[in-house]
């Protein structure tokens, strides 16, 4: 690893709304940098890492690190998430270990198992409007509508809401760009916690099978706990998906003879689901906080230090990946970390891959081609790589 002392601020978003940030994370990522920003986007600085090596040593279960302080640029020990320790992206230990066990019957793969026929349902209607018609915008008309439809059933939340729910959490991840400018961040969460705390209340009354259901009848958690994880499974079943989604499309127009393979089987669809996964990459970055002295790159961080792992770096690691930059159908094996490393590996994981899963198999069944329009534009953000507009044309077979 080869230290580097002083860097452009990498909380800045405006670094990531052009395909120029993938030269810049292969070159940091072949030298193994670590990088330091000054104080800016964070209060205090941050280190960076970005090899697929790095970023999993940061993220081992036993690598002296914590989320607890937060996962995202702008928190630090002096400066923390007032979530952490109750939230499950931000909680280690015991607390970690019981909100997983009860979050994760609801998002394993028996549970997505069942959930395919309701993806297949919302991919059908997305197909009904869009084929043979105008110019698409994939990533304002398909993208958010397969997951939302799943994590808001999930929940418990009422179709009714559905939208509502998308738009929120639009601006709660893509706040920095232009697009969501009527509403911060903080703003969003805060709509959100207003919705789910309704809807605790209705569910403290007349409990269902549904996930805010199950929180609520675990008296160790208080009803901001069951808030603030709601929320974490909103988003996290939510944003990240639907930008793999827009990509899965965005590949199905640029990579040749995609659709057909899918659809005669020389492409396998769960190989060619792991490469959209590592290629689209969408949660950009993790926050880790070390708890005790660690070296990196020869230089001894003490503890309290915040470094972030950026995982699209990771994925397009050229020590780890052979033509990194290209979409490879058949890629294996293919080690990405796009759902992170160790302990706070992505619970819904299996759920996001069924969806692409079944997302490709629709798509390929029904549309002989796909047409890209123009080239996509990128959201101005940090913590999802995200499409802003992917303007596509559908044909139908």
């Amino acid at each position: 690893m080869r230290p580097t002392v002083a860097h452009a601020d990498l909380g800045d978003p405006d670094l990531y709304t052009t395909l120029e940030r993938h030269t810049r994370w292969r070159e940091l990522a072949a030298e193994d940098a670590l990088v330091w920003s000054e104080p800016g986007s964070s209060p205090a600085g941050f280190w960076s890492v970005f090899s697929h090596r790095s970023c999993a040593a940061v993220l081992a279960p036993s690598a002296p690190f914590t989320s607890e302080y937060g996962m995202m640029i702008g928190f630090d020990r002096d400066h923390p998430d007032t979530s952490g320790g109750r939230m499950m992206v931000v909680s280690e230990h015991e607390q970690h270990r019981r909100l997983r066990k009860l979050v994760g019957p609801l998002l394993s793969r028996a549970a997505a198992g069942k959930l395919a026929e309701r993806v297949r349902t919302e991919v059908h209607g997305v197909l009904d409007r869009v084929l043979d018609g105008g110019v698409c915008d994939v990533a304002a008309a398909v993208g958010p509508r397969v997951p939302a439809a799943v994590v808001c059933d999930i929940l418990g939340v009422p179709a009714a809401d559905q939208d509502l729910l998308i738009d929120l959490t639009n601006h709660a991840f893509g706040g920095a760009d232009e697009l969501y400018d009527g509403m911060t961040p903080r703003q969003a969460h805060t709509e959100i916690l207003v919705y789910f705390d309704e809807l605790i209340a209705a569910r403290r009354e007349r409990p269902g099978d549904d996930l805010v259901s199950t929180l609520v009848t675990d008296d160790a958690l208080t009803t901001d706990d069951v808030l603030l994880n709601c929320d974490n499974v909103l988003i996290g079943g939510n944003e990240t998906t639907r930008h793999a989604i827009t990509g899965a499309v965005h590949a199905l127009a640029t990579v040749p003879g995609l659709p057909a393979q899918l659809r005669d089987g020389s492409a396998d669809v769960d190989t060619v689901v792991e490469e959209v996964l590592r290629w689209t990459s969408p949660a950009m970055h993790v926050l880790r906080v070390t708890t005790d002295e660690v070296t990196l790159g020869g230089r001894d961080l003490p503890p309290g230090t915040p470094v972030v792992a950026w995982l699209p770096a990771a994925n397009r690691d050229p020590a780890e990946f052979d033509d990194p930059g290209a979409f490879r159908p058949g890629r294996k094996p293919n080690r990405h970390i796009t759902f992170g490393h160790g302990m706070h590996h992505c619970l819904g994981s299996a759920l996001a891959r069924i969806e692409l899963s079944v997302v490709l198999r629709e798509l390929a069944a029904r549309v002989s081609r796909v047409e890209l329009v123009a080239d996509p534009t990128w959201l101005r953000a940090i913590v999802v790589q995200g499409y802003r507009e992917l303007p596509v044309r559908f044909t139908g077979r």
